[in-house]
C-alpha cells in the first residue's frame, strides 16, 4: 500500500497513550491499534479529523505516500 500511517511517532511526540487517545477520539482501543500499526485499509475523515484536534497536529502530520517500487526495496 503507498500510504503509511505514522499515527505511533506522533503519539510520541505528544507522550499520549493509546488508552487516553481512544478516550479522547471516542474510537475502540482495536480500532486505534490498526490504525497505530499500519493494519487499516481506510480511515473516516471524521476520525482523522477528531484525531487530528487531540494531537493538535495535521493530516499530512499522520499520512505519508511511499511509492509501492520505494517500499519494496526496502
Amino acid at each position: 500500500m503507498g500510504i503509511i500511517i505514522n499515527l505511533d511517532v506522533v503519539m510520541a511526540q505528544r507522550k499520549k497513550g493509546l488508552t487516553e487517545l481512544a478516550g479522547e477520539v471516542d474510537i475502540t482501543l482495536a480500532n486505534l491499534s490498526i490504525l497505530k500499526n499500519n493494519k487499516a485499509k481506510a480511515i473516516r475523515l471524521s476520525t482523522l479529523s477528531a484525531i487530528c484536534k487531540a494531537l493538535d497536529c495535521q493530516p499530512g502530520d499522520l499520512l505519508q505516500y511511499v511509492d509501492d517500487k520505494d517500499q519494496e526495496e526496502e
